[in-house]
């Protein structure tokens, strides 16, 4: 519980109507959970507008409302709170609600295209084998130390990010590693957080259906790293065109990491196969369970984030060579007849072809590599040919299958993604998602490399508004089984 004055009182308040002496109980955007002495936040979405719901928030037993218009008639002896912008109002209210849990923690976000829940996670993962108490919040799960909790958002609201967070320092974590998505980013769910530090892998087209113009998308992400304060370090990939430009604003103490040039920390791929790979980092050689030139990226990242967190050289490779792969990046499905199934989460353009480059580097003479690839409904189109012009580029065999629809017709979809192929490329276009597995395992040869891209960890797919449960590992085991 806390008072009204206290959640506002670094908050940009254009008008308040009311008692600003009121205690209140929750913070909530969603009038269905409003709760008696909760205060509610009008947060106008792509959907809906929450001002129109303010009279059944009320209803409910809401004590304060932060809007941005002043409503036509309030009840009595509800406080009205009218801000500029209410998502930024419930980012600063949440740190303030919660006592500032940032604060206490070492958070490290990481932004960028690709690679973000990878590196998130294995550096979890290292600073916990290292001995210390850490939370995640990534697309796959959130962690809270030892206990898990489901993952709802790579990024969640500003309301259950500060809660968690909340819970891990009580929990007596040190470090905290968050994916920073783009949307999270723009709709200010980061607003209000204190960081220690921030990584940017990459950038390539995505998420053109929201941010709509590649230069906002850039944008978005840069403005993280803008907001970052001047005790906190950046590191950025030097070797992605745009590193340079996300970190040129930025107050914080900027680091560059790279594969091909004079950086802070770098990197040499010495030899790499299907399951793991020799890097040279600072002068020092260390075998590593993931493989593939994006992952060097991502563990370089790791290494020159866990240096900079105060790490040192030693203990860091000694830990980076027992780290394991992330579920549903580039994870291995083996058959008893010596064929290998990768499914990995590439649902970009950039991701599918370093995944499928990965494994042209590796795949011996003779060996076939079929590829099923899908693109999700209602999310952006423009990468649509893109994936299937990369597919049919690398692969041996290569079968376009429904992703997540949603809303959008899976026959539609599957209609841009051959709409710029040539009429000579041989494909196969097999909407059933399931099938479309089963037929690339009967087409495929003892030992060749099949490539499922696109849910990865997903156990779910989702139709209409419908999720229904799904999952690539499960079927490509189920069809392995039929081998024989």
């Amino acid at each position: 519980m806390k008072f009204l004055s206290e959640l506002i009182e670094n908050t940009p308040v254009r008008e308040l109507l009311g008692d600003a002496g009121v205690r209140i109980e929750a913070l909530i955007y969603d009038s269905r959970a409003v709760v008696p002495g909760a205060c509610f936040f009008a947060v106008a979405g792509t959907r809906c507008d929450g001002h129109d719901f303010i009279p059944a928030a009320i209803e409910k037993g809401a004590a304060a409302i932060v809007c941005s218009r002043r409503p036509e008639t309030l009840a009595a002896g509800i406080v009205c709170v009218v801000v500029d912008d209410p998502a930024g109002a419930m980012a600063d209210m949440a740190a303030a609600f919660y006592d500032h849990p940032s604060r206490s923690l070492k958070l490290v976000g990481v932004t960028g295209t690709n690679g973000k829940t990878t590196t998130a996670t294995l550096l979890y993962d290292l600073v916990r084998a290292l001995g210390h108490k850490a939370g995640l919040i990534s697309t796959v799960v959130y962690k809270i130390d030892e206990r898990t909790v489901e993952s709802t958002h790579t990024t969640p609201d500003p309301v259950r990010l500060n809660a968690m967070m909340r819970e891990m320092a009580d929990a007596g974590c040190e470090y905290c590693f968050m994916e920073c998505s783009s949307h999270a980013i723009v709709q200010e769910r980061i607003r209000g957080l204190h960081f220690a530090g921030g990584l940017f892998s990459n950038i390539t087209h995505d998420h053109l259906d929201y941010h709509k113009t590649f230069a906002a998308y850039i944008k978005a992400k840069q403005s993280f790293f803008d907001a970052l304060p001047a005790d906190a370090f950046a590191l950025t990939n030097v070797d992605d065109r745009n590193g340079r430009i996300m970190v040129q604003n930025s107050a914080a103490k900027v680091y560059a990491y790279s594969l091909r040039s004079m950086a802070d920390f770098q990197c040499k791929i010495v030899e790499q196969h299907l399951d793991g790979m020799l890097l040279r980092i600072d002068g020092c050689e260390v075998w590593v369970a993931l493989p593939g030139r994006f992952n060097a990226y991502n563990l370089l990242s790791v290494y020159g984030a866990a240096r900079l967190l105060g790490f040192g050289r030693d203990e860091v490779l000694r830990v980076l060579s027992a780290l394991r792969p992330v579920a549903g990046r580039f994870e291995i499905v083996r058959a008893e007849n010596g064929t290998t199934a990768v499914v990995d989460y590439a649902h970009t353009p950039d991701a599918l072809e370093n995944v499928i480059r990965t494994i042209e580097e590796i795949r011996t003479p003779g060996q076939q590599l079929l590829v099923v690839c899908g693109c999700g409904g209602d999310r952006d189109r423009t990468k649509r040919p893109e994936m299937a012009a990369i597919a049919v580029k690398y692969a041996s065999t290569a079968i376009f299958t429904s992703d997540n629809p949603r809303h959008e017709s899976p026959e539609a979809i599957l209609d841009e993604m051959v709409a710029g192929l040539d009429p000579a490329v041989r494909y196969l276009r097999i909407a059933d998602r399931a099938e479309a597995i089963r037929t690339a395992v009967m087409l495929s040869r003892p030992g060749d490399i099949l490539l499922v891209a696109g849910k990865g960890h997903e156990d779910y797919q989702i139709v209409g508004d419908e999720k229904r449960h799904f999952d690539d590992r499960e079927q490509v085991r189920k069809a392995f089984e039929t081998l024989g």
